[in-house]
């Protein structure tokens, strides 16, 4: 059964594991950019899903409209599709990127409003290739004080693209997206690759996320 394995990966963020650094230095100018991009957009979403204020749907609603602004899910969403890609018509392509829009947009709120309280700070940031950056952060718990390392977030930012984006987020330095791509071309591989059941599935675990406390 398809799966996202989000909890897994927190685990091990709690227990220790470090993050994979890439090894190329960050402009100052730029790497700000990428930097003060993180901060103050994902406190942002913090803040919608920790604002008692509205109702869960409120919650839901605003946060995704956030995300949407945040990430280039289009993209994120084909590159989750690996090889399936490439044979895909563009009419179950249009399906899918909708359906993953609709999961992604559940999984992320599912896992990120259990830190509620919780403040974000910007570590640091590398650049991969030009324009394409990796931003370090750490959750900060006000409340723990049981001396374990905060939890560590790594975001992948595209600053080249007219205005920046979101394309990743890593935690222990297991990248999401990635995760999502093996299991996603996993499923098609044990389905005849087709696309029209993983938008099926998809819906099923969206309506789950969907109906996960928050």
């Amino acid at each position: 059964m398809l799966k996202v394995i989000l909890s897994a990966t927190i685990m091990l963020a709690f227990v220790g594991f470090t993050f994979v650094k890439p090894v190329l230095a960050a402009s100052a100018q730029t790497g700000n950019t990428a930097e003060t991009f993180v901060a103050d957009n994902v406190q942002s979403g913090l803040a919608i899903l920790n604002n008692k204020q509205l109702s869960a749907e409120q919650r839901r609603v605003q946060f995704q409209t956030f995300l949407l602004g945040l990430t280039d899910m289009k993209r994120i969403a084909d590159f989750t599709l690996g090889q399936y890609r490439r044979d895909a018509s563009p009419a179950d392509l249009a399906a899918f990127e909708a359906a993953f829009q609709d999961y992604a947009v559940a999984v992320y709120q599912s896992y990120v409003v259990k830190y509620a309280g919780q403040t974000l700070k910007v570590t640091g940031s590398t650049e991969r290739t030009p324009g394409d950056f990796i931003v370090a952060t750490n959750l900060i718990d006000p409340n723990d004080h049981s001396g374990q390392p905060p939890l560590g977030i790594d975001f992948q930012v595209l600053t080249d693209t007219g205005k920046p984006v979101v394309l990743d987020f890593s935690f222990a330095g297991i990248s999401l997206a990635v995760e999502e791509r093996d299991q996603f071309t996993a499923f098609l591989g044990q389905n005849s690759g087709s696309i029209p059941k993983l938008i099926s599935q998809l819906g099923v675990l969206t309506n789950n996320y969907k109906h996960t406390p928050g």
